[in-house]
């Protein structure tokens, strides 16, 4: 059997996170790494696992030159300069068979379509790596209610959200590093499943067409001054400078184009969540049927009382993002398959292989930063955003939310 021989770029939680997912496909490995921290421990810890060589290279270009496919897995703002990097190995000679990256595509439009253009400039299959829409309970509910759908229509009504208590890492808290807070970090996680989910069955990922934007966004927990030092001292992020949203909410109206139908979708997401620890939540309505997804909900839970807790290795073993280690956890066996992780690498191989895109590309991740970037839009303006009008496509083209600028504080009221 053929194997897809893949490069990391970074090695920081995520790199870890996906090479969990990678032992779950059979026609992949982990061939190369490369990153300024951390690729010892994740190429000896591959290695253990049977998962391949994975070679620590210096550089993108040698990584480049020794696998069949590289992942982007480093910062946000480093994407443009990485993705340039590889252009001039494949250039030079690098026989790439599928470039991906990671959610999201760019910081603001005019990143995002930077890399669409390198992409297209390096001339390989590519994939945009948004796990959700990747979900087996998203993708089984599809088909489980595509009867339904076809009898009594299409859904009306989404509903998603992620939310945790916060970032593993200082860089992610930084909205002029990262892209903003948790409406970059992960709201593009939320606008995207929810735009999928209520596509008809059948049509394009991008056939409903995008009519408006609400968004709500605000600096909840991590702006009150206990919690403003703590981020501090732990992440070397000041919020009193340079704050950044830990909490958004929004609504998305799209259109049928065939019918006319009108349909919404709503996210909310949160670095303020005080319960066990991460929760995708997806809900969705229709004539006559409905779904659900909640990932706090487990066939396996454990109790750790107050005497035990002491011996507790590590809560996040149990969930990602865990909050505590006593009481009554739930626990996920299988993170990176639930999440969708495992599925997307799985659909890269395979595309790859073949020599096509995967099921998303990036030019689809470009459309979700437009998205985003409009509920941040609608945010600063406060109002809702009409994304019909062609003046505000083009001011999409350029706009930097002024939370990615650091100008924050003029946007989110603090204590």
């Amino acid at each position: 059997m053929e194997k897809l021989k893949v490069g990391m770029i970074g090695a920081g939680f995520l790199g870890h996170f996906q090479s969990v997912a990678m032992e779950q496909v059979r026609n992949m490995e982990l061939a190369g790494i490369t990153s300024l921290q951390g690729a010892e421990e994740l190429s000896a810890s591959a290695r253990k696992r049977n998962l391949g060589p994975a070679t620590v290279y210096s550089n993108v270009t040698e990584l480049a030159k020794n696998v069949d496919a590289v992942a982007i897995y480093c910062p946000n703002y480093t994407r443009i300069a990485i993705m340039e990097e590889i252009v001039a190995a494949v250039k030079a000679g690098a026989a790439l068979k599928g470039i991906i990256c990671e959610k999201p595509l760019g910081r603001n439009v005019a990143e995002a379509k930077r890399l669409v253009e390198l992409g297209k400039e390096a001339g390989v299959p590519t994939a945009y790596f948004e796990n959700q829409l990747q979900m087996k309970p998203i993708q089984v509910q599809l088909k489980q209610l595509a009867p339904q759908q076809r009898t009594m229509g299409p859904l009306t009504l989404t509903r998603s959200s992620e939310e945790h208590g916060g970032p593993h890492e200082g860089w992610f808290w930084d909205p002029t590093r990262q892209g903003g807070g948790v409406l970059c970090d992960m709201g593009c996680h939320s606008i995207a499943v929810g735009w999928y989910a209520l596509t008809p069955i059948g049509k394009p990922l991008t056939f409903l067409q995008p009519q408006s934007v609400t968004c709500d966004l605000g600096l909840l927990k991590w702006g009150i001054p206990f919690w403003r030092e703590k981020l501090l001292k732990d992440r070397g992020v000041d919020y009193s400078k340079t704050p950044a949203e830990d909490f958004a909410t929004g609504m998305f109206t799209y259109k049928n184009p065939e019918t006319g139908q009108i349909v919404k979708a709503q996210f909310t997401n949160s670095w303020m969540f005080e319960k066990q620890g991460l929760r995708l939540f997806m809900d969705g309505m229709g004539p006559g049927y409905a779904f659900e997804v909640n990932t706090l909900i487990s066939p396996l839970s454990v109790f750790i009382g107050d005497a035990a807790a002491e011996a507790v290795a590590d809560q996040e073993a149990a969930l990602e993002k865990a909050t505590a280690s006593r009481g009554l956890l739930a626990v996920q066996h299988n993170e990176a398959d639930l999440y969708g992780y495992t599925d997307e690498n799985m659909d890269a191989a395979n595309c790859f292989l073949q020599g096509k895109d995967a099921f998303l590309n990036l030019e689809y991740g470009l459309e979700i930063t437009k998205l985003v970037m409009a509920a941040y839009m609608a945010h600063e303006k406060g109002k809702t955003i009409d994304l019909t009008d062609p003046n505000v496509q083009k001011e999409l083209e350029t706009y930097v939310p002024a939370i990615q600028q650091g100008k924050g504080a003029d946007v989110l009221p603090m204590m």
